[in-house]
């Protein structure tokens, strides 16, 4: 990922002389993060989302970085004149992709999400959940340095919602940057690097923890690291509690949504570490272990989704 995004002294207003919906917002995105934003409705939650993703212009302040950006809005606009799998290859061809590439990778992402079935299906005649489906699939199959989700969630059947939070998890074991907003305070929950709350037109940082700690399914690692090794950063930040039973063997416990980008990092990790078993948790592993034990602007908008800004 490109150098970190920064957002100083950013402020944003309705109109020219309207009153100010965001004043004074100083935030850095780091690669390989995952970022919470938190408000009551109506705070500015999405305004700063757009921000972040260029779609927007600050009235003052300075937004810094140029991370390749996707982005999936509150609402989709689904009335477009593609099918979903053309709608995937036109985005995915937009932000980079060769065409060959695009259809493979529409493919994968409609299948991961369940809707391989629809893939021939016009955008106008997707149901509320397949059209979210589709905004959430295009903005992952050109794999963005900076993914900005904006209650990505709303809609999606509870296997897409887990295939969601599965993919988060790899975009920052990749290296990527992932910031989004969320009404269900379970979401991702213990799994944030920082959480913010927009308050009277600021940002302030939670120093509480965040959310609470995972509650969903849970699995386990055993692995055995080389010598003198610690965890990599990009699996310690996904696993909910880690004992090292023998020197170098450790049984870690993570997220069921989270256990492939951990095994990912883990395997490509210099030097690799090696895999003894993977299994499901058993019912004496609490989801109440706090994941912190294991610690060990001229720049482009976001080119991957804003529906309503293209022909």
């Amino acid at each position: 990922m490109r150098p970190d995004l920064r957002l100083t002294g950013v402020g944003r207003r309705y109109g020219v002389r309207g009153p100010w919906v965001l004043r004074g917002v100083d935030l850095t995105l780091a690669p390989g993060t995952l970022t919470r934003v938190e408000g009551a409705n109506g705070t500015g939650k999405s305004t700063l989302l757009r921000l972040l993703a260029r779609l927007d212009a600050p009235s003052e302040g300075r937004i810094t970085g140029r991370p390749r950006t996707a982005y999936v809005p509150e609402r989709f606009p689904s009335a477009l004149p593609f099918t979903a799998a053309g709608y995937l290859t036109h985005l995915g061809a937009i932000g980079g992709l060769s065409r060959t590439a695009a259809a493979r990778a529409a493919d994968v992402w409609l299948e991961r999400f369940g809707a391989a079935a629809h893939a021939g299906t016009p955008m106008s005649r997707l149901s509320k959940g397949g059209s979210q489906k589709v905004a959430v699939a295009q903005a992952l199959l050109a794999e963005p340095e900076l993914l900005v989700l904006d209650e990505a969630w709303t809609g999606l059947d509870t296997a897409a919602r887990a295939e969601l939070e599965r993919a988060v998890a790899e975009r920052t074991a990749a290296g990527g940057a992932v910031v989004f907003v969320d009404h269900d305070p379970r979401r991702l929950a213990g799994a944030a690097d920082a959480t913010y709350t927009v308050v009277d037109t600021g940002l302030e940082r939670r120093t509480d923890g965040g959310s609470p700690p995972p509650s969903g399914p849970l699995g386990r690692i055993t692995v055995q690291g080389p010598p003198g090794a610690t965890l990599p950063p990009e699996a310690a930040r996904s696993v909910a509690s880690a004992e090292e039973t023998t020197p170098r063997t450790h049984r870690l416990t993570v997220p069921a949504t989270h256990m492939d980008a951990v095994l990912r990092a883990l395997l490509t990790a210099a030097p690799p570490w090696h895999v003894v078993s993977v299994e499901p948790a058993g019912p004496a592993d609490s989801a109440c272990a706090r994941p912190d034990a294991a610690a060990g602007s001229t720049e482009p908008a976001a080119t991957l989704l804003d529906p309503g800004s293209r022909s």
